[in-house]
């Protein structure tokens, strides 16, 4: 079998193809999954999701790239309603800590913000990362120690992008010290969790993010966003 030589290394012909672009309907729907992504607060349906479903969802999130291939991610699904409900409870808690934190004009708006979908979505899922996966040394890590929780949020972007082309919505709760979720879920003060997402149905999404649409915030203009060459240097 021929092999193609790359640096020292040589590697199986049978692991290369050609990396030309994608169709133009490939692309397109690319692009739509990317743009018609939303963070879903309050609008999942109660039907479950197929497990073949989910376990397409789930491929895709482990397809994610990782620092060293280190996959450090792990994946926990969460049906069962009392726990859901003792997870709700540290939200609502943690939820009144977050609000008196803004202005009083702002936390009255903020109180009125749907933050999340834990009791109503069909599943949940603790999204985490084992730090210790793949060694003391991991190539690529060496220097930056916390590219293994980036790896982790490519699963989760990946997740929540084939989610969307599945017709499945996805909602991320941010608003609890991650150690709230350890004594309910079990999780070892060792693994770090990254996200608890909130996932299901939906029949109706924001054409904008919903932040944006309720006037609580808006999209920043790309071309402030990006230098040229250094910091602060605009492009053209």
């Amino acid at each position: 079998m021929r092999l193609a030589e790359h640096g020292d290394d040589a590697v199986d012909e049978a692991d290369l193809a050609p990396a030309g672009a994608f169709s133009p309907e490939e692309r397109a729907a690319v692009y739509r999954a990317i743009h018609a992504r939303r963070d879903v607060r309050d609008e999942f349906l109660p039907r479950p999701i197929p497990d073949a479903m989910l376990t397409r969802i789930l491929e895709a999130a482990h397809h994610a790239p990782s620092v060293g291939l280190s996959q450090p991610w792990n994946f926990i699904l969460i049906r069962d309603q009392a726990t859901k409900t003792q997870v709700h409870d540290v939200f609502l808690h943690r939820n009144e800590e977050a609000a008196q934190m803004f202005s009083e004009t702002r936390g009255a708006r903020y109180r009125q913000l749907k933050l999340e979908g834990i009791r109503k979505a069909p599943l949940n899922i603790c999204v985490t990362c084992d730090r210790a996966r793949g060694g003391r040394v991991v190539l690529g890590k060496t220097h930056q120690p916390d590219t293994d929780l980036y790896s982790t949020v490519c699963a989760i972007q990946n997740l929540w992008l084939a989610a969307r082309a599945e017709g499945i919505g996805v909602g991320w709760v941010s608003i609890f010290d991650p150690d709230d979720l350890r004594p309910i879920l079990g999780i070892p003060a060792e693994i770090a969790v990254v996200a608890y997402l909130c996932v299901g149905f939906v029949d109706q999404l924001f054409v904008r993010p919903e932040l944006e649409a309720r006037q609580w915030a808006e999209r920043l203009p790309l071309d402030d966003l990006v230098f040229e060459g250094a910091w602060g240097k605009m492009r053209g």
